[in-house]
């Protein structure tokens, strides 16, 4: 028996009726139940004999468990019992995306997609996984909201294939469960359905699910149950992915998804492929190599170019106000870089990469991007060539790092290219509807998360991902400058006030928290600067001893600018 259908939590849910009427008693009990179902108090409240657990449940690793932060905190002790459970962090991760996929709907819904960067520590391999909601093939007339070809299923069943060692079902049961039974609506969920309710319950489907019984849209606390999605669940668990592509339920979802406005055909669901690929890579000391997620992840990318940028350019040692200088320098080359290489979707124009991503990095190239750097002025936008351009990009997505005890890692980001993607449901299958990607902003570029690792001593040292629109990248970049090359703490990387430069407009954003003195340096070295209140979500996990290795050395974050929850044990 496997711990997704026997562990106290799910005994516990199944002895009650998910109905919303029962009040607070019932909320209250919920709250028990999903905690147990979800993290360590399954210990305490346990169903196991005295005997160590069989693998596939919570309780078979004693000890050090590894590391899980996540946007949202359910899916992130969903991440951690995987652990506990023996899973890998590719199992971990598995897990955590459709935990996500119930709990944040937002941003992780099945109709989305996502891009991952992955080691494992028995092949000493590191790959990138893009499975981004890619265009469909023609948006028929009748589309009202074109929408983009569903990749997370399949993202995610690629991944756990090759790299887990747990049953597929056992994860995704999980979220099924979850999503049947109901789950109180996390502080995370809460923030982003709120500000944006009124026109998502244009949606008949979307209103008769998000909204609790005074009709506004669900807050924190509130019992969210979602029986159509659980069914979904329900299928993916017992049929495996390839039944949601292929056959007679891939043409329901089809109906399903055109039904509601959006534009999907059998042919592209049927043909979508996740893709494997190589990493960007840049070495770094002692055999340690950095490796982002390549284009059409196309932050990974511009975060890979300013780490390399902040490497050979003294951002170890600098004092505060020139490391803030350096990092909107390097932020400002790698965005006006990105104009030359990156077509709409995130790609590369024809031609702009002859030599692939990893010439991007080449350490002559970055020397050229940096010939015009002034540690003490300003290098104005207009004067590089070619000049940056403004390019419109959603900051609704969501990131997970998980790292396990073997030292194995895996860093995802998933999106679904615009808050909630369309705005609209699919009939009867409780999924959101990713936008199709566009001009407008509703694209899945500022995707792209990273690894660290020595493969020559089979060590993994850091797995992160950033979300947040444009500025995700800089934001990875410097929580990875601030941790490995200027060798901070990680929470004191994770703390301090970021800064921001895309380069159109030829404006320094930095976060109001800021001292204001090294806002006055920046200004002295011609910078024109505007406050903000935060400048991306990271989360971390980092063993800075490599793992496997010494798990008192490991720490794991989530951006306190969010309302995620970082999750460890030993």
């Amino acid at each position: 028996m496997s711990f997704a259908n026997t562990s106290f939590g799910t005994v516990l849910l199944s002895g009650f009726p998910a109905k919303r009427s029962h009040g607070r008693w019932w909320r209250q009990i919920t709250v028990i139940a999903v905690c147990v179902l979800v993290s360590a108090c399954a210990d305490k409240f346990s169903l196991f004999d005295d005997n160590k657990p069989e693998k596939g449940r919570v309780g078979h690793v004693a000890g050090f468990l590894g590391g899980v932060a996540a946007d949202e905190p359910r899916a992130a002790l969903v991440g951690r019992d995987v652990l506990s459970a023996g899973g890998t962090a590719a199992d971990a991760a598995t897990a955590v995306y459709f935990a996500l996929a119930v709990t944040l709907p937002s941003s992780a819904s099945l109709g989305g997609g996502g891009s991952c960067v992955v080691y494992d520590n028995k092949t000493k391999t590191i790959e990138a996984l893009d499975f981004l909601p890619r265009a469909p093939s023609r948006v028929p007339a009748g589309a009202t909201r074109p929408s983009a070809i569903p990749g997370n299923a399949r993202g995610f069943f690629v991944l756990q294939s090759k790299y887990g060692v747990l049953q597929w079902s056992e994860l995704v049961a999980i979220a099924e469960n979850l999503a049947r039974f109901g789950h109180p609506v996390s502080r995370a969920f809460a923030a982003r359905i709120a500000g944006i309710g009124d026109a998502l319950f244009r949606d008949t489907e979307v209103r008769r699910i998000f909204a609790n019984r005074d009709g506004k849209p669900v807050g924190e606390g509130d019992l969210l149950v979602q029986a159509d999605l659980s069914t979904l669940l329900g299928r993916l668990r017992a049929r495996g992915a390839g039944d949601f592509y292929t056959g007679p339920f891939a043409r329901q979802i089809v109906d399903a998804v055109n039904g509601a406005g959006g534009s999907l055909s059998v042919e592209d669901l049927r043909d979508y492929r996740p893709r494997w690929s190589k990493p960007i890579e840049i070495p770094f000391v002692q055999n340690l190599v950095f490796a982002f997620a390549p284009p059409p992840a196309a932050a990974g990318a511009v975060s890979a170019q300013m780490t390399g940028m902040l490497l050979e350019n003294g951002f170890k040692g600098a004092k505060a106000d020139a490391a803030k200088h350096l990092l909107a320098e390097t932020a400002r080359r790698a965005f006006a870089e990105r104009a030359r290489w990156m077509d709409p979707d995130g790609g590369f124009k024809q031609g702009a990469a002859s030599t692939g991503a990893q010439s991007l990095v080449a350490e002559g190239y970055l020397e050229k991007l940096m010939a015009s750097f002034d540690p003490a002025k300003a290098t104005p936008s207009t004067s590089l060539q070619p000049p940056p351009r403004r390019h419109l990009e959603t900051p609704a997505a969501t990131s997970f790092a998980i790292m396990d005890r073997h030292g194995s890692a895996v860093s995802c980001a998933v999106t679904m290219n615009n808050l909630f993607g369309t705005g609209r449901m699919a009939r009867g299958l409780g999924m959101m509807l990713a936008a199709a990607p566009d001009q407008r902003g509703r694209t899945s570029t500022p995707i792209g998360p990273m690894i660290l690792t020595n493969r020559f001593h089979g060590e993994v040292f850091m797995a992160a991902a950033a979300t947040g629109g444009v500025v995700a990248p800089t934001a990875l970049a410097t929580v990875v400058g601030r941790t490995m090359i200027a060798e901070e703490k990680l929470a004191t990387a994770m703390t301090a006030p970021r800064v921001h430069h895309g380069g159109e407009p030829d404006v320094l954003y930095y976060e109001k928290t800021l001292d204001a003195a090294e806002v006055t340096a920046l200004q002295a070295r011609g910078h024109e600067v505007a406050p903000v209140d935060a400048l991306g979500l990271v989360n971390v996990t980092y063993c800075a001893g490599g793992m496997p290795g010494d798990a008192r050395l490991c720490s794991t974050m989530t951006d306190p600018r969010g309302f995620g929850l970082a999750v460890t044990a030993d």
